[in-house]
């Protein structure tokens, strides 16, 4: 039997997500590992990622399997969690308007920035004595 599944990609920072979604009883696998075991200690992360499920009611109807690499625990789990609201998005277009006002499906562009020469980082300048 041919079984229908849905990708999409996920980024935030250097973390990037590959999320298949496929019907099922509600796994959701990151590399190989269950969801809580992945981010062990990370309440906060895991209630984001599942937040696209909850807000379309898709929570316990797919199997979720994502591959994620870069970056931290923090990016991987918000690349996780926006591979998972795009994937959505191809299993019901309808539930567009709800993610959009969540601003799940925008990509977070906020990234590292470089550090200056002549200063001592990006921003923080070298100690300047008057006398």
């Amino acid at each position: 039997m041919y079984e229908q599944k849905h990708y999409a990609t996920g980024k935030r920072k250097t973390a990037i997500a590959r999320v298949w979604m496929a019907p099922g009883e509600g796994k959701f696998l990151v590399n190989q590992k269950q969801l809580e075991e992945y981010f062990a200690g990370m309440s906060a992360q895991i209630a984001a990622i599942k937040q696209p499920l909850e807000m379309t009611e898709m929570a316990g109807k797919y199997d979720i399997y994502a591959n994620v690499m870069g970056g931290g625990i923090s990016g991987q789990a918000d690349a996780v969690r926006h591979g998972v609201a795009k994937a959505l998005l191809t299993i019901d277009p309808a539930s567009r308007p709800v993610l959009k006002k969540a601003s799940l499906l925008t990509r977070d562009a906020r990234k590292k920035e470089r550090k200056k020469y002549g200063q001592k980082g990006a921003r923080k300048r070298f100690q300047y004595s008057k006398r």
